[in-house]
């Protein structure tokens, strides 16, 4: 799922700058922002282990509000000057990447509950009318 190959990329370069940083950086910003990385992909993860759409649909929005608050803990990182703007550059780019691919894979999620929706409520039908 490329969703999460995203997710554990930016898991794994976050982790890589980090690790550089002295212990004041690292427990604060940096743990941080670990930390929040990490939940995506642990989310996204948990909602494909999930039966149903529903279930697994709420893992993917923690999985895009865990994904936010890494993007601000990277842009804090930057303001901070804890890494270099090329690297916020080329990192900020993946954030966006995986922004978009997890919204269309909410969106697949939302789909996939309207048709089975449409279908209990076509079943339901079809049940009354031969009950009538």
């Amino acid at each position: 799922m490329e969703v999460y190959s995203i997710a554990m990329e930016l898991g794994k370069r976050c982790w890589e700058i980090v690790i550089k940083w002295n212990q004041f950086e690292k427990s604060t910003v940096g743990s941080q922002w670990v930390r929040a990385i990490d939940s995506v992909a642990a989310n996204i993860s948990e909602g494909w282990g999930r039966y149903g759409f529903k279930d697994s649909r709420n893992f993917l929005f923690i999985a895009r509000g865990s994904l936010y608050e890494a993007k601000t803990w990277l842009v804090k990182s930057q303001q901070r000057n804890l890494i270099l703007q090329e690297e916020y550059d080329r990192t900020i780019m993946v954030y966006e990447r995986l922004g978009v691919k997890l919204n269309n894979y909410i969106n697949s999620h939302n789909q996939q509950i309207q048709q089975k929706n449409k279908n209990n409520e076509n079943q339901q039908i079809t049940t009354n009318y031969a009950e009538g």
